[in-house]
């Protein structure tokens, strides 16, 4: 019983699994603080007010209704999905058309230091 349940944990798509949860927790954190921090106070600078979750709120027997909440989460959707898709997708896309087409992004100049370094690798592997 015990060998059953180690061979499902230590299979790839588990393991695979475990590391995209974490990973996609983490990067929610990133995507969020984006949101929060550049693109809300962008609409709060732009339009006055930092959300629209109070407009068009109203209540009918104790029960409150709120239509501004409802857009401001789409609003909200919106803006991750489209941080998502500029940050991280359209970048490795590009890079990905790039890899097809066997055009590798140029590597930086070596440095100075790096120059002298590989000059030196070079004649020591020279020397008998």
């Amino acid at each position: 019983m015990l060998k059953g349940f180690k061979e499902f944990i230590m299979r790839g798509n588990v393991v695979d699994l475990a590391v995209a949860v974490v990973i996609g927790a983490a990067f929610g954190q990133v995507v969020t603080a984006i949101v929060d921090n550049l693109i809300n106070p962008l609409i709060a600078a732009i339009f006055g007010k930092p959300d629209i979750s109070g407009v068009l709120t109203f209540t009918i027997n104790n029960a409150k209704f709120s239509i501004g909440a409802v857009l401001q989460e789409i609003l909200n959707f919106l803006f991750v999905a489209a941080a998502i898709y500029f940050v991280i997708v359209m970048p490795l896309n590009k890079l990905a058309e790039r890899r097809a087409r066997g055009i590798e992004p140029e590597p930086d100049p070596l440095t100075t230091d790096q120059q002298l370094l590989t000059e030196i690798r070079d004649q020591l592997a020279r020397r008998p």
